[in-house]
């Protein structure tokens, strides 16, 4: 592997030829290339889980589930993002690359991206049109945080804990929570801190 300067900066274009072509991903934030992070298995069974539950529950639909590897175009030329699960209903997307076009965002919490996840990405996610409801899954305790756009344009948030049904009103299907947590160990991701 190819040690790397710290910071890169390129133009948008080239960031979409040279980002496929890497062993690791990069997000692109206004001419930036950012190296994402490696995640737990806990992040990673939360994702595979989400991903699963959607994927089941929409086999039947025009509606697309996506994970970890698709990046969504947040802002034309000015940020791309790798969310861990994004669903797109919308026809328009046909870009083999990436969606344009995301109606539901999960993003599994770490200690390493959890401040960016709930600040600046979910600033740029608010801005797409598309978008309606925004999920941040925490992996060292079970709680489900779901940010959903109202009539009025506005995000209200709500909480959910092991014992709740989430319903995800923009792809219309409920999901336990307890099901999000299949095969997560609390105990050992408290451990390996």
């Amino acid at each position: 592997m190819v040690a790397l300067p710290d910071r890169i900066f390129i133009s948008a274009d080239e960031y979409l030829i040279w980002e496929p072509t890497q062993e690791q991903r990069y997000e692109y934030w206004d001419g930036e290339v950012v190296a994402m992070s490696g995640g737990t298995r806990n992040h990673n069974r939360v994702s595979g889980n989400f991903f699963k539950l959607l994927d089941d529950a929409l086999g039947d639909r025009t509606c697309e589930v996506y994970i970890v590897d698709v990046k969504v175009q947040v802002e034309p030329g000015q940020k791309y993002f790798y969310p861990d699960v994004v669903v797109t209903c919308d026809e328009r997307d046909d870009d083999p690359q990436l969606i344009q076009f995301p109606c539901l965002i999960i993003e599994v919490l770490s200690p390493s991206t959890e401040a960016s996840d709930r600040g600046k990405k979910f600033a740029a996610y608010r801005q797409s049109p598309t978008l309606q409801e925004y999920v941040l899954v925490q992996v060292t305790q079970p709680g489900v945080e779901v940010f959903r756009r109202n009539e009025q344009g506005k995000w209200v948030l709500s909480d959910y804990n092991l014992d709740n049904t989430l319903l995800l009103e923009s792809v219309n299907v409920e999901i336990a929570i307890a099901d999000l947590y299949r095969q997560v160990q609390f105990e050992a991701e408290a451990d390996n801190s």
